[in-house]
């Protein structure tokens, strides 16, 4: 039975263990922390549970495809509950939008913002419907190897359709002339990779995910969905060592032979790279076997880091959602300070997710369990100072919108920046979600899933293909475990 050691145990690297052990081949995980789940950690305190990472659940059918190859579904291991509404995005003061589950709904609320345009909305997602349908059965589970994988005639054709050389930005905005539902549109752009303007009209199809497939929530948190990952691996024969972070990756007759930790070397015949791409190549291969330099690097666009902050109220909020957009500010001028000049933004746009709206077991009887994320440039300065001041920011433009002040409430504060992505997730500028989804950054353009150098030693998650977020993570996994099933057959 050939050994593979999988590093990391994040959905990328769960999925492909899970898969690779149900081939038959012997798995190991090492994850560096103390918790599985990668970024999709939880933590435990004074009562309340948070979620550290993803809060979005989209795509349902991808986590239902992963658990079908065991025989199982979703609701074998959490309940999963549709949010309706999905969000909201509050523009300012008693001017806020809920975007419901109901589609004949959500086309009414479109038209009373701009007359014609419930028509157009019909229009722009039947659009994003065929892309994401191709994309999701052509596009994604390729292994992005070469171009000559989408040479087949009907993914030509396809490439057309899909608007690869346009901008997601030109389609929404020849579309909707009100800015409150371009901003609506380009949300999940702004929030998952590069600006507008820089993004392929091909995402449009994340719009499909959002508005017609729905936003939902795994009850007991995005961290269930990470114990049902573990479950079914372990179920598989997978064995998992934690607090092992891998120091370097030894190199013999050409292939990736020894992991080594702190503690102790691990032989296997494959390596399955589940940490951040960047780190593996610059850290732990030497140099000669590196599949890009430190220049290739440094020249990628990446997706955003985050300032992120975990906070236990002693209260219930009042008229708030699960998953709540403060757009009250300049959008255009915060993806610039993401993208084009990064700074610290003038002005943040931000988001508030009160999961325990939704569920009461994240938090203590009459508390509210609230996670804030605020898009930040990558590998920008970060310090205790900084945090604060947008700390500040952030309550005084919730107390403004909502007249609610959070302050005196506040049982319990903890904070996550650009250097804590660093050093817990070696991740590559303290990035949150991996490579910006710019065209140059699509497909067979994403860092290699294989070394071309150790032919046994393969990459997978958000920095490779098919890119950032949970259901492309988990897609990865598979497509990198297929390859290496492949190889012994």
């Amino acid at each position: 039975m050939k050994k593979v050691g999988v590093i990391g145990s994040g959905f990328s690297g769960l999925s492909a263990a899970a898969c690779l052990a149900k081939a038959g081949f012997d798995v190991t995980v090492l994850e560096k922390n103390n918790e599985l789940g990668g970024r999709a950690r939880k933590f435990e305190t004074q009562g309340f549970t948070f979620d550290m990472g993803p809060s979005w659940y989209w795509m349902p059918e991808v986590f239902e495809q992963f658990f079908n190859l065991f025989d199982k579904k979703s609701s074998d291991f959490y309940e999963l509950v549709r949010l309706d509404p999905s969000y909201e995005v509050l523009f300012g003061k008693d001017d806020k939008v809920a975007l419901p589950a109901d589609f004949e709904s959500l086309k009414n609320i479109f038209e009373s913002i701009e007359t014609g345009s419930s028509l157009k909305l019909e229009e722009f997602l039947a659009d994003a419907e065929y892309k994401y349908k191709v994309g999701m059965s052509e596009f994604v589970w390729k292994p992005g190897h070469s171009i000559m994988e989408f040479a087949d005639i009907r993914v030509v054709m396809s490439l057309f359709r899909l608007q690869m050389l346009s901008s997601i930005s030109s389609q929404i905005d020849r579309l909707f002339s009100s800015e409150k539902i371009r901003n609506i549109l380009k949300f999940p752009v702004l929030f998952l990779g590069a600006t507008p303007e820089n993004t392929p009209a091909l995402y449009s199809l994340m719009n499909y995910a959002d508005l017609k497939l729905g936003t939902w929530y795994p009850l007991g948190g995005m961290f269930k969905v990470i114990d049902a990952f573990v479950e079914i691996a372990e179920s598989q024969g997978v064995k998992f060592i934690k607090n092992a972070e891998v120091k370097s990756i030894s190199v013999k007759d050409n292939l990736a032979h020894i992991v080594n930790t702190e503690n102790n070397s691990y032989t296997f015949d494959y390596v399955v790279a589940s940490a951040d791409y960047h780190h593996v190549e610059q850290k732990l291969l030497p140099e000669a076997y590196r599949n890009y330099s430190e220049f290739y690097w440094q020249k990628r666009t990446m997706a955003p880091s985050s300032l992120l902050f975990y906070l236990g109220l002693n209260i219930k909020l009042e008229n708030v959602k699960h998953h709540n957009l403060f757009f009250d500010r300049d959008f255009a001028q915060h993806a610039h300070e993401i993208y084009t000049e990064p700074s610290w933004p003038s002005e943040p746009l931000f988001y508030m997710c009160v999961p325990s709206v939704t569920d009461a077991s994240l938090a203590p009887e009459g508390n509210e369990n609230v996670f804030i994320l605020m898009p930040l440039a990558p590998g920008i300065e970060d310090n205790d100072i900084l945090r604060e001041k947008y700390f500040e920011i952030i309550c005084n433009r919730f107390e403004d919108v909502t007249g609610i002040n959070i302050r005196p409430n506040i049982i319990y504060k903890k904070s996550y920046c650009v250097n804590d992505f660093v050093s817990d997730y070696n991740a590559f500028r303290g990035n949150a979600y991996g490579l910006a989804n710019t065209l140059k950054q699509t497909a067979f353009l994403k860092p290699k899933l294989q070394n071309k150098f150790l032919s046994n030693l393969y990459y997978t998650g958000q920095l490779t293909s098919p890119g950032p977020g949970v259901p492309p993570s988990i897609i990865s996994g598979q497509v990198v475990a297929s390859e290496i099933i492949k190889t012994n057959k």
